[in-house]
């Protein structure tokens, strides 16, 4: 069944049938997804509900012979919202397995609830931030598609070699994945000689930037914009109608789909904007080809091509379906043979590469490094610069030296 989010209502909450004994007990497998659905997020949530939505419907809502039954509900990007959500899921839902959250510090909430639920596993969505995997970890909390620096990977280095920008300010919201973003950019563009004079966090939902616009330096090359949904619109919009002209270096949910899809002249600010991102809207592979097919196909009224939350959701249900095929459905001893799969399930992902996971339960990935460009029939999309295979969540470096360089902040890293 399709879901049609205009009908679900603001708690997003998906009607379905409850059952009080475990589902696995009764031939059906009850998989709840933790989206955004309201706020300045909510464009990007509703694509990741599609995005989980079509690996179902793909497998005919089937796995292993059991039925798979669904049940929405609605964050608002805030951590307690998160929990609410997946509290209720668990508790008066009964779901098995937890697919989400969307935004950074969510999914950090989640793994840290992730650990007094045994008996359900926990399958990140988007949220991207480097904690939720990387520092104090659950063993039922998994993440298929990497965090926030390893989509930057490369960037820092093109930025500051290919590009020439010496001194870049950043623009970014005032939360963990963001954070986490910035590390990215900054460990290559700082390692290679570039420096970062100023930063500016915003909150999420802010709709006034006129004083960030008015501040940035003179001197800076360009700018590094790390901000999502109705923010970056916001932002990008007032930054254009000052007459803004520094070059823009995108974040990766700041060139998503879901921005080129809005309206409004800013747009063309974006075009030939470099940025990170693992998924890529106009991707030649013959398997996001076959994905974005499907996509269209099942979602008329979507984006114009998956963003990167449809691209993850699809990817984190996919892994859930191949692991309870895996192990013909079976989630007892705390899900301990389907956890099992999951650890060691590898498979080709909508962008080609193999999907994969590291001793901390993390997606090994391929990133690219993009630009917007504008297609002939006049809207905006994303086509591929370079390929960077195999990113770990270290990004090359000596593990130990990571870890040590501590959690990141908005202070963390620095190179003024």
């Amino acid at each position: 069944m399709v879901l049609n989010l205009k009908k679900i209502a603001a708690a997003g909450v998906l009607a379905a049938s409850v059952l009080a004994t475990p589902a696995y007990a009764a031939d059906n497998i009850k998989v709840g997804v933790i989206s955004i659905l309201e706020g300045a997020f909510a464009a990007l949530g509703q694509d990741g509900i599609r995005g989980a939505e079509l690996a179902f419907i793909e497998a005919g809502n089937k796995a292993a012979g059991k039925d798979v039954e669904i049940v929405v509900m609605s964050s608002d990007a805030s951590p307690d919202s998160a929990v609410n959500a997946a509290r209720k899921l668990i508790e008066q839902d009964k779901v098995d397995i937890i697919v989400g959250p969307l935004s950074g510090s969510e999914g950090i909430a989640l793994r840290d609830l992730s650990k007094g639920y045994k008996g359900v596993t926990f399958i990140n969505g988007s949220s991207a931030a480097q904690d939720a995997t990387f520092r104090d970890g659950s063993d039922n909390f998994f993440r298929f598609g990497g965090d926030g620096a390893q989509w930057m990977a490369g960037v820092g280095t093109y930025a500051y070699k290919e590009l020439g920008y010496k001194k870049v300010a950043i623009v970014a919201e005032d939360y963990s994945f963001p954070y986490t973003q910035v590390l990215g950019f900054m460990s290559e563009f700082c390692g290679a000689g570039g420096r970062v004079p100023e930063k500016f966090w915003t909150p999420i939902g802010a709709k006034d930037y006129s004083s960030i616009v008015y501040a940035i330096p003179d001197d800076v090359d360009a700018l590094f914009v790390a901000l999502g949904g109705a923010d970056a619109v916001n932002f990008l919009t007032q930054y254009n109608q000052a007459g803004g002209s520094k070059p823009i270096i995108g974040g990766t949910i700041t060139i998503d789909q879901s921005i080129l899809d809005s309206k409004g002249p800013f747009r063309k600010l974006l075009v030939g904007t470099p940025a990170g991102t693992p998924t890529v809207s106009d991707f030649d592979g013959e398997e996001w080809k076959a994905f974005a097919t499907s996509y269209t196909k099942a979602f008329p009224d979507g984006l114009s091509a998956p963003s990167i939350f449809a691209h993850h959701y699809y990817m984190a249900g996919k892994a859930a379906l191949l692991a309870l095929e895996q192990v013909k459905g079976d989630l007892s001893n705390d899900h301990k043979a389907f956890r099992a799969a999951l650890t060691k399930l590898e498979f080709v992902t909508p962008t080609g590469g193999t999907m994969r996971l590291d001793e901390n339960r993390n997606g090994i990935i391929d990133s690219f490094i993009t630009e917007v460009f504008e297609r002939e029939d006049g809207t905006y999309g994303n086509r591929v610069l370079k390929v960077v295979r195999n990113v770990s969540q270290t990004l090359g470096y000596d593990a130990d030296k990571f870890r040590a360089m501590g959690p990141v902040s908005r202070d963390n890293p620095s190179c003024p």
